[in-house]
């Protein structure tokens, strides 16, 4: 329990009291870490320089600047937001019983998508929670700095939640726990509260290497680093020009995001399932089939996908996502007309993976 002492607080208590509030307002672990990130710009330079963020130029924002003085901002908590001297870490599950795609991949008719992006967009529901959870911390020991934080800054996430102890990096580059996992949301609280760190844990990925192996376009190019350009989720989500032709057959029937490097690995076999109803399938997205999923206009889009993290890629995007699924599906003249329908589509780049695509089923090109 927390205890004030005069003007004395008790910081390891009022750590293990927000501990307590966090799990009460339902997420499902809370990390505390400084503001040292070791390693970090380190490695986020030599990744830039690789050129592996593609098309995220937001990822070479915020760097440091030794004309002007400036501080990596996305590397120095400090520096992104001034009089920060700790940082709390909260963790969200969001695998459902009902999104289980085993099998799927091999039902080139279904669509596949990140399990992640089935229900609500997690980043309002989760800064929500990350409010109440500041405004908690609040109530018991008076005003304080803070900012909240849910993917909606230059922050490095999976390297803070690991100085937290919330896990390690995966050779994925995604953040693994041995009791959850890695089908989990992170969010942040910087504050200028002291409270006491917790201890890192260990890498527990020994020699595994079955994310690396299960990698559809082998984006995990060498254990903990990934080539976002060849990544299906980069492809289909952050990609903004056409798809490149040589990696469209790789996708598959993935037409928003990709889970096979976390449906390999052997900490998600007994992965807890979310306690969030929010993030529960909508629109049967966990079952729908491509042709009917194509067949929507652009306000079914729109109204269906409300609320969804899905909406942020654009109607175009999604028909350029489908005409390369269906491209790789099994042919027959259902999926054949479906593509012939959006043939004429006013954009150029669906156009061109709809072409691409009835070129895949033996249909000679428009013209």
């Amino acid at each position: 329990m927390f205890v004030m002492h005069g003007d004395e607080v008790n910081w390891s208590g009022l750590k293990e009291d927000i501990r307590r509030w966090g799990l009460e307002l339902g997420f499902d672990a809370i990390g505390f870490s400084g503001v040292t990130i070791a390693d970090a710009e380190a490695n986020l330079n030599a990744w830039l320089a690789a050129g592996y963020h593609g098309e995220m130029d937001y990822m070479a924002a915020y760097a440091a600047d030794p004309a002007t003085g400036a501080e990596n901002k996305r590397t120095l908590p400090e520096s992104l937001v001034p009089g920060t001297r700790s940082i709390i870490t909260a963790r969200m599950n969001y695998l459902t019983i009902s999104a289980d795609f085993d099998g799927v991949v091999s039902e080139t008719g279904r669509a596949i998508i990140s399990r992640y992006a089935l229900g609500r967009d997690y980043h309002k529901l989760l800064r929500n929670r990350l409010q109440k959870l500041a405004d908690r911390i609040t109530a018991e020991i008076g005003n304080y700095a803070y900012r909240v934080f849910t993917d909606s800054a230059p922050v490095m996430e999976v390297a803070l939640a690991q100085a937290s102890g919330l896990g390690w990096r995966g050779k994925h580059t995604l953040l693994l726990d041995r009791d959850a996992g890695s089908y989990f949301f992170l969010g942040e609280i910087f504050s200028d509260l002291p409270l006491p760190a917790d201890s890192p844990v260990t890498d527990h990925c020994g020699n595994c290497t079955a994310c690396i192996d299960a990698c559809p376009t082998e984006a995990i190019v060498a254990p903990y680093q990934l080539d976002a350009r060849l990544c299906i989720s980069y492809l289909s989500i952050e990609l903004k020009s056409s798809i490149p032709e040589i990696l469209r057959p790789l996708l598959g029937n993935r037409i928003y995001g990709c889970d096979d490097c976390q449906t390999a690995c052997p900490w998600n076999r007994f992965a807890p399932l979310t306690r969030e109803k929010d993030f529960e399938p909508r629109h049967q997205l966990d079952r729908a089939r491509l042709i009917d999923l194509f067949a929507w206009e652009e306000s079914d889009f729109n109204d269906r996908l409300a609320g969804s993290p899905i909406r942020r890629i654009g109607f175009e995007r999604w028909l350029r996502n489908i005409a390369v699924a269906l491209g790789n599906a099994t042919s027959s003249d259902e999926v054949i007309n479906a593509l012939r329908s959006r043939a004429d589509h006013p954009s150029a780049m669906v156009r061109e993976h709809v072409q691409w695509a009835l070129e895949r089923h033996g249909q000679k090109p428009s013209g």
